[in-house]
């Protein structure tokens, strides 16, 4: 059973059985010289160590510095019940028998000979009745009892979850405290009622997918929910890109010739695949007629177009001054072209 802990709390309350050494003056056999012993009172003092008064035929208690009459006893040693703010005096140890004729202690009431007696019971500094140590609500004994004090009241267990704990939001049941618990966006669960929507298995420690009302275990978040990866069909978990709308890892995600990845990376694509600049150029694009590299238009770049030849920009030019011929007029001459000044020295 979990123990409630409040503003104070303990699993019984620290019992005190007072057990002042009660004791019964009696007469004694004295010398009185020849003749043989007669009977005679003990002619010594003895008298209550507080009021003075004889002890000769009175209960009286033994204490380390001398002997106490019982209510002198109870007046300077004696506690007060918080409860009831009687006096927790001597009488406190007192058996459930009957007494015997001669004033004697009270018979005990076991077979064994043992006594049965009541408790003083304290809690930090106060002191109580064992029967007046109760739990404040249903009135229940906490001499035996786990218990919280809240504030000045004693409450046992029961009562203070019922009171103070929080409840489970799957069973309602109160949330014991010290057990095992679970706590998200304000509220509680015991740990064995929080458990994933799909495969109705306890979450525990592991890591957990809100959705809406419901909470899922990652696996089977992933499995129900979570995208899948376009060329490997696993799920997407963080991260990816997206391609023609559709996700990929990005590890998944690489050219289709050299199989780079193209994550974060330039590419253009021929017959839906990806291809980085440099595998689509060597394999689809057309090369300049100048300095046979492939055209791509990746850059900004521009070309020039003349029957079935092409040139970059930069590259079209005259063969023999070099100068550029974009958006000049300009003369073929076999698999060169000229500019009209060259040409005409031809």
């Amino acid at each position: 059973l979990a123990q409630c802990r409040g503003s104070g709390a303990g699993r019984v309350a620290e019992g005190h059985l007072r057990q002042p050494k009660l004791m019964l003056s009696h007469t004694s056999l004295i010398s009185a010289g020849e003749g043989g012993p007669q009977t005679g009172t003990m002619t010594e003092c003895f008298d209550c160590d507080n009021c003075k008064e004889s002890l000769y035929g009175r209960k009286y208690i033994q204490m380390d510095n001398g002997p106490y009459c019982i209510p002198c006893y109870d007046a300077h040693f004696a506690n007060t019940c918080d409860e009831c703010k009687e006096l927790i005096g001597h009488d406190c140890r007192v058996s459930r028998g009957p007494a015997d004729k001669q004033g004697q202690l009270p018979r005990p009431l076991l077979p064994c000979s043992c006594w049965l007696y009541s408790q003083e019971l304290y809690y930090e500094d106060r002191h109580y009745h064992e029967h007046c140590f109760r739990c404040f609500r249903c009135d229940r004994s906490l001499a035996d009892e786990p218990f919280t004090c809240q504030g000045k009241e004693l409450l046992c267990n029961d009562c203070y979850c019922s009171e103070f704990s929080s409840k489970c939001i799957a069973c309602e049941k109160t949330v014991m405290p010290g057990s095992r618990k679970l706590e998200y966006n304000g509220q509680t669960w015991h740990e064995h009622c929080f458990i994933c929507s799909s495969c109705q298995q306890p979450i525990g420690s592991r890591s957990f997918i809100p959705d809406k009302k419901d909470y899922y275990c990652v696996p089977c978040y992933e499995s129900k929910f979570a995208p899948r990866c376009t060329r490997c069909k696993k799920t997407l978990t963080k991260g990816g890109v997206t391609y023609r709308d559709e996700p990929w890892h990005k590890e998944c995600f690489v050219c289709t010739g050299c199989k780079t990845p193209l994550a974060g990376q330039q590419f253009t694509s021929q017959d839906d695949n990806p291809y980085c600049i440099k595998c689509f150029g060597n394999l689809y694009a057309k090369k300049c007629s100048a300095c046979t590299k492939p055209i791509t238009g990746f850059g900004g770049g521009k070309y020039v177009s003349f029957e079935d030849r092409h040139w970059h920009h930069n590259c079209f030019n005259c063969a023999r001054c070099s100068t550029s011929l974009v958006g000049k007029g300009f003369i073929p001459d076999n698999d060169q072209i000229l500019c009209r000044d060259c040409s005409s020295d031809l």
